[in-house]
């Protein structure tokens, strides 16, 4: 039995092609129509791959590579072999990232799981929603009343849109999305399990008893979300929960009522954000960080993973440990206990 192809190659591409998306000059000398038919990493590489290079880890497989041509950054230059063409790139990541997209297009973003045309027979629109022409329900999709999606849209299978939400254009809603009391702009991946518009966890706890409080904000992500598998977004209480331009959310991340998430942030896997919780544009979350709530984390400001946040961070701040504190102030308090611990074990030594 032949192994499934799942991410089909386009037509190969040209090295002016390539040149033109890492936005540098030809190497002198190439042909311009030299064409390569894959990007992969070194070591797998032939004649006519295209490989990246940018970090001194790999300086062996750089030099033991076959690559046909090998993006790489100014300061591994010369360490490509003799054989294979050199494009020297600022960032070779991200050029290497352009040419996969060019080789496969259909990689960039969940499709069909049904190869769907249109609205397939087998998905549940209630009459009141509105689909634009051009966009694709897979069976098994159910789209609520006055539900609105946009053209280039796919919702795939068993994926619920609620009532009354509106999906922006050339989004993708993976299997088994549910969305509810949610606004999603243009050009957003949810992937697989996303959970978004839930009830927050809000109770007016007592002696008593819990009492449920209503949660009736909404959900509101903007244009280029990309949302990893499985996470989930509370709707606000009475604000808005709000995920921001370009943002980028790991698998596994817990995000509460009322947060405010800005612009182009990057939340890495099982991250929990507290309600109320700010993070201004740019701000990095390593993987496990804990947000508590009612807190702001300043633009651009990194945590380190597994920390956990319980004030204040400043803007541009790179901060870790528990509680989070400057790091610089953190690894100082690791060396101390290290040697602390270190003569108490040399103390018992002697003694024994």
């Amino acid at each position: 039995m032949p192994e499934p192809l799942f991410f089909p190659k386009a037509a190969p591409i040209t090295l002016d092609e390539i040149a033109a998306l890492a936005g540098v000059p030809l190497p002198e000398g190439a042909d311009p129509q030299a064409a390569f038919d894959e990007a992969v990493p070194l070591e797998r590489a032939g004649p006519r791959s295209v490989a990246y290079m940018d970090n001194p880890l790999y300086a062996e497989a750089l030099a033991e590579t076959a690559a046909g041509l090998v993006l790489v950054s100014k300061r591994f230059a010369e360490r490509v072999p003799a054989q294979a063409l050199t494009l020297v790139c600022a960032e070779p990541y991200r050029a290497f990232a352009a040419v996969l997209a060019r080789l496969h297009p259909s990689a960039m973003r969940p499709g069909s799981c049904f190869e769907s045309v249109g609205v397939s027979h087998g998905a549940l629109v209630h009459p009141t929603a509105r689909i634009e022409h051009g966009a694709v329900i897979d069976p098994g999709a159910v789209i609520g009343p006055h539900a609105e999606i946009g053209r280039g849209t796919t919702v795939c299978a068993n994926a619920v849109v609620g009532p009354h939400c509106r999906i922006g254009r050339d989004c993708a809603i993976s299997a088994g999305v549910t969305l509810a009391n949610a606004l999603v702009g243009n050009r957003v991946i949810l992937h697989p399990g996303v959970r978004m518009g839930q009830d927050g966890f809000g109770f007016a706890m007592g002696p008593r008893g819990h009492a449920k409080v209503p949660q009736v904000g909404r959900v509101i992500v903007q244009d280029d979300v990309e949302i990893g598998a499985n996470t989930t977004i509370d709707r606000g209480s009475g604000r808005d929960t709000v995920i921001g331009e370009g943002t980028k959310i790991d698998n596994l991340v817990q995000i509460a009522h009322n947060v405010v998430i800005g612009r182009h942030c990057v939340i890495v896997s099982q991250v929990g954000i507290s309600g109320s919780a700010t993070l201004e544009d740019f701000v990095v979350l390593g993987g496990q960080v804990g947000v508590v709530g009612h807190v702001t984390v300043g633009m651009g400001a990194q945590i380190a993973a597994t920390s956990n946040v319980n004030s204040d961070v400043p803007a541009g701040a790179r901060w870790g440990g528990t509680p989070a504190k400057p790091v610089r102030e953190w690894f100082r308090e690791i060396t101390a206990v290290k040697a602390l611990a270190s003569r108490r074990v040399s103390a018992k030594d002697e003694k024994e």
